[in-house]
């Protein structure tokens, strides 16, 4: 078979890739606990230039069962279960924040928002 330059480059480089592997396992990286990792990550000035808050809907109930997105969240995330009332009203309930590392009791304590803002995906 008459191999074509594109093919050669892509045969030459199969055959180096043995030997540019890291051969340490991944599991042996050195780990962080996930504060130091926050506190590790860039940060950049935020730009909002095509952004408008209206275009994108607040706390919908995606699934249809009557609990909204911030309920769903809330009862995903809960370290000590809340109790699910009418409407899906939730009570009681214990959470542990990842950043700072505390514990808040009851729902009405928590803001719950997107791991990156709406506007930073535009």
């Amino acid at each position: 078979m008459i191999k074509t330059p594109a093919r050669a480059f892509a045969a030459a480089a199969l055959a180096l890739l043995p030997l540019t592997t890291a051969t340490t396992p991944a599991h042996a990286a050195e780990t962080l606990s996930l504060h130091d990792g926050i506190e590790a990550l860039p940060q950049a000035a935020e730009v909002r230039h095509g952004y408008e808050r209206t275009k994108f809907k607040h706390w919908i109930d995606e699934d249809k069962d009557g609990c909204n997105t911030r309920a769903e969240v809330l009862l995903a995330e809960a370290v000590t279960q809340p109790t699910i009332g009418a409407g899906c009203k939730i009570t009681g309930g214990t959470w542990r924040s990842y950043y700072d590392d505390t514990t808040v009791q009851g729902p009405s304590g928590l803001d719950i928002d997107h791991m990156v803002s709406v506007a930073a995906t535009i």
